[in-house]
């Protein structure tokens, strides 16, 4: 979160927004993105390998699709209740991660993970589209500020903690920072908020396809860059984490590109920087490969989202931030399970995978940008 971004932000929009942003560094800073920093330790204590680490990923990330792709179909059950359900579920299912047993059970406790931050996300969100996007910078910057709380904790605690302490200390810190988001405003989407414009529909279904890709190709680099990382340096594999985390906090950034040119342009070289980050981890995990890879990644993957959501939101209505969510969290579950069977003594050809991925999603987002360009200069000449 940026000085600038809060003094942009409207004063009645800014309490909604901090307690948005804390919300979302909880539910993806801290519920999602926890694992990636402490898959090492626990691949480092033998609890489980790299492949079961990939595949308690995927479980994850299907809970998230699951609790994504429900609100999509029933949005009405976005409401308090279900958000301080969700709430409760998430920190009781990252502390009993430290239960003995087979891989299932971590399995299962992160499917359980993911439906609940699919939960709090959209609920968030949601409440931030409600107030026309003011604060959305500040509100998605939660997501860095959850990402770096989460690796200054590993980094801190982890030469005195087993991975099991530090899995009760992200459970903890889960916790404190959900409190703030039980103040929002979060309920189903009513009649009025449904609205669409006359946007073709080529646009929204290419802004599905690169957001959906995106999430396969992001997830690769979210779940195996400390491990990848670690495996040439100890030292730099507890510390990358914090880098991605403090990179990612000024997502307002992505903002300010938008509104100097354009979302759809913004999404394109948001993108194009992620494949570059990508592309760095392919060729090399060695020091400076790593902190620009890590840079980069950080500083794109909330941007991408911010802009997604906000495009969806102007094409189809504020129902986009849970159909969206549900195509990016398909993309998740899948990046781990694509992946997988690659992962063996390294892994630059994971990393490869999601380069060309991430592509694929730039094309699309160029295709989004096109055809909003061609119907904007179509009603202009309809004007003149």
């Amino acid at each position: 979160m940026t000085g600038s971004a809060l003094l942009d932000t409207p004063r009645r929009t800014l309490g909604p927004a901090l307690a948005a942003g804390a919300g979302l560094a909880a539910a993806v800073g801290v519920g999602r993105f926890a694992y990636t920093p402490l898959l090492a330790a626990m691949v480092d204590a033998h609890r489980i390998n790299a492949h079961d680490g990939a595949l308690i990923a995927a479980a994850n990330y299907a809970g998230y699709l699951a609790g994504a792709v429900l609100l999509a179909r029933r949005p009405k059950l976005n409401s308090r209740s279900s958000f301080r359900v969700a709430a409760g579920a998430l920190v009781v299912s990252e502390a009993l991660v430290v239960l003995p047993g087979p891989t299932l059970i971590p399995a299962l406790l992160r499917l359980i993970a993911g439906v609940a931050s699919a939960v709090i996300f959209v609920g968030c969100a949601g409440a931030i589209a409600r107030l026309g996007g003011h604060g959305a910078g500040i509100a998605f910057g939660g997501v860095g500020f959850g990402i770096a709380l989460t690796g200054l904790l590993v980094l801190a605690t982890r030469p005195v903690l087993s991975w099991q302490g530090l899995w009760l200390g992200a459970a903890g810190l889960t916790a404190v920072l959900l409190l703030p988001a039980f103040r929002l405003d979060i309920h189903g989407i009513r009649t009025a908020e449904v609205v669409g414009t006359d946007r073709p529909s080529t646009a929204w279904r290419a802004l599905l396809i690169a957001y959906s890709l995106e999430g396969v190709g992001y997830i690769v680099i979210g779940t195996f860059l400390v491990a990848a990382v670690g495996a040439h340096n100890a030292a730099l594999g507890s510390a990358i984490w914090v880098i991605v985390g403090v990179a990612a906090a000024p997502a307002v950034l992505w903002g300010l590109v938008a509104r100097r040119w354009s979302p759809a342009t913004a999404l394109v070289l948001a993108l194009l920087a992620q494949c570059a980050a990508a592309a760095l981890l392919a060729g090399s995990t060695t020091t400076w490969p790593a902190i620009i890879a890590a840079a980069l990644f950080g500083g794109t993957f909330m941007g991408i989202t911010m802009v997604a959501i906000r495009l969806g939101t102007e094409l189809t209505g504020h129902r986009a931030a849970a159909t969206l969510t549900a195509g990016y969290g398909a993309g998740q579950m899948l990046g781990p399970l694509v992946v997988a069977p690659v992962i063996g003594d390294g892994y630059a050809l994971a990393f490869g995978i999601a380069t060309a991925v991430l592509v694929a999603a730039t094309v699309a987002a160029v295709i989004v940008c096109s055809r909003l360009a061609r119907n904007d200069i179509a009603r202009q000449l309809k004007r003149t």
